[in-house]
Formats: C-alpha cells, sequence, structure tokens
C-alpha cells in the first residue's frame, strides 16, 4: 500500500512544487511507482511536468466535487513509473463548494482508497494555505514534507506550522506524521543558511533530513522546459540532490515496515543514470552557471 506523503508549508515560495515534481521523478526512477497529485489551483505542478493548461482535461476537481473515481482523472506524467492528477483553475471554486459538502475534509482520502494500492509513493502538493483542499491533502496522508527556505522569516513560521499539525492530528488525522523538514535554497557562501540548518537541526534532530536542496539554476530552469531536473539536467546539483532525498524517504519507509534502512545514497548515480538513458530529451548536460551556492530560487511555487 501507497504511503501517502503531503508537501506543505503554510508559507509560499519555499519549494513545494519543486519537491513535489522533483521527488516525484526521483522515486519513479528508483523504481518506486509513484503518483504525484496537484491540489494547487495555480497548478505549477502540471504544467512543470509538461502540461499546458487545458480547459477540456479532467483535473482532481471532478473528483473532489463531481465524485469522479480518482482513476479517471489520473494521467501518464511522461516518465515511467510517475502519473499526475492534475489541478486547474476549477479548484479555486471547489474549496467553496466544499464548505456545505458531507464529509468535506475526507473527500480526498476516500477517493484515494483504492488507488493505494498501485503506487509505493503518492505525494500531494499543497497551496500555501490551510484551506479545504489543505485539510483534504492532510487528513489523506500518512505524513506531510515541509520544505523549509533557509531564511530567517523560516524559523519563525516552522514553529507556528507545527502547532498547525498538532491541531489536525486531535481533530482531523490522528495518525499524522511528520515525514521530514527539508531545508530548501541553501547557500552555503552565507552565515545564514548555515545557522538556520544548524538551528533547525538542533532543535528537530532527525526529523531535518539529511539532503539539502541548494540554490540551482537548473532546478530554476527545468520547468519551463516542462520536465523534471533529472531529465533536464542529469549532472545538476539539483538533480543530485533530489536522487538523495528520493533515497532517504525509501529508506525510512522501508524502515517503517521492518525491512532495513538503506544507505541514502546508495544506487543514487545508478539510478540517475538510468534515468537519463531513458529519457530522449535529456536537456542540457554541461553545468555551466551552475553550483550549489548560486542562481535564482528553486522553481515554480
Amino acid at each position: 500500500m501507497a504511503r501517502v506523503i503531503a508537501i506543505a508549508n503554510q508559507k509560499g515560495g519555499v519549494g513545494k512544487t519543486t519537491t513535489a515534481v522533483n521527488l516525484g521523478a526521483s522515486l519513479a526512477v528508483s523504481e518506486q511507482r509513484t503518483l504525484i497529485i496537484d491540489s494547487d489551483p495555480q497548478g505549477n505542478t502540471t504544467s512543470a511536468l509538461g502540461f499546458p493548461k487545458d480547459p477540456s482535461r479532467q483535473s482532481l476537481y471532478q473528483t473532489l466535487i463531481l465524485g469522479e473515481p480518482i482513476e479517471k482523472v489520473t494521467i501518464d506524467a511522461q516518465v515511467e513509473g510517475l502519473d499526475l492528477v492534475p489541478s486547474d483553475r476549477n479548484l479555486v471554486g471547489a474549496a467553496v463548494e466544499l464548505v456545505n459538502m458531507d464529509d468535506r475534509e475526507y473527500r480526498l482520502r476516500e477517493a484515494l482508497r483504492k488507488s493505494r494500492d498501485n503506487y509505493a509513493f503518492i505525494l500531494i502538493d499543497c497551496p500555501p494555505s490551510l484551506d479545504l483542499l489543505t485539510l483534504n491533502a492532510l487528513a489523506a496522508s500518512d505524513s506531510v514534507l515541509v520544505p523549509i527556505q533557509c531564511e530567517y522569516f523560516a524559523l519563525e513560521g516552522v514553529s507556528e506550522l507545527l502547532d498547525t499539525l498538532t491541531r489536525l492530528q486531535k481533530s482531523i488525522n490522528p495518525s499524522l506524521a511528520i515525514e521530514g523538514i527539508l531545508l530548501t535554497m541553501y547557500d552555503d557562501r552565507t552565515t545564514l543558511s548555515k545557522q538556520v540548518a544548524a538551528d533547525l537541526r538542533s532543535f528537530f534532530g532527525d526529523k531535518v533530513f539529511e539532503s539539502v536542496i541548494p540554490r540551482n539554476v537548473r532546478l530554476a530552469e527545468a520547468p519551463s522546459h516542462g520536465m523534471p531536473v533529472i531529465f533536464y539536467d542529469i549532472h545538476s546539483k539539483g538533480a543530485e540532490s533530489y536522487m538523495l532525498l528520493a533515497k532517504e524517504v525509501i529508506a525510512n519507509a522501508q524502515k517503517r515496515a521492518g525491512e532495513g534502512i538503506e544507505r541514502a545514497d546508495t544506487g543514487t548515480r545508478a539510478a540517475a543514470a538510468g534515468a537519463a538513458s531513458s529519457s530522449g530529451n535529456a536537456g542540457v548536460t554541461s553545468d555551466d552557471g551552475d553550483s550549489g551556492s548560486s542562481g535564482p530560487s528553486v522553481g515554480p511555487e
């Protein structure tokens, strides 16, 4: 049965969409069949995977509001082993329409009951707000992955977020756990990034992923080409970081299942090489202008 992971943070611009797209692709090339659900009305996850806006395409709206089986709105994400439930602008109205529905917080959980048997992981990209779309995602999830930008205000917001999750555990989903805190947009040239990382690790310990996502040119460029960074530039530090994160997530799942812990870096380059050979459109292969500490923020949000 799939492990359902919501990628959530009430703060925008922290890398939720970038993480959903690139972690999902990295899990898929690691032979973990994965479904990504785009529950953000902005639809950035959908477009980052190469699907432009299409009013005729069914989306998560049809499942949440009209009761359409989720497998009917699921599409092939153009990566072997990766599927997508797309978003569209109708989801803006869904947050309002859900208010008067029975079991309004649990409609996504019910929709996923059958699909969980078909995947190893289901990732849900949440909106940057605590509305009914996010509540549906958290009610349906086993755990929450929290991307946090390495800046001062992230430290202020993380305690508020965890307080919110505690309340949700009591009221909506008692089994909801913290999958991990992910440091994003890390710039190892700055004292601030290092201090934020050190403070978070000191406070949360092993709840913080060992993998760190750097500021990276290729991560920012890949969505405009409609592909995950592992297919755009497999040699970039962004691609390598998300492959390492995928290995950590897989190892955590194996640990919970009692199958033992796999080293986070085991098979990273082998799986990445497989991704490159299976993609006919690997994009730029040089690392010019690409360093772990330069370039714009990671991807769309």
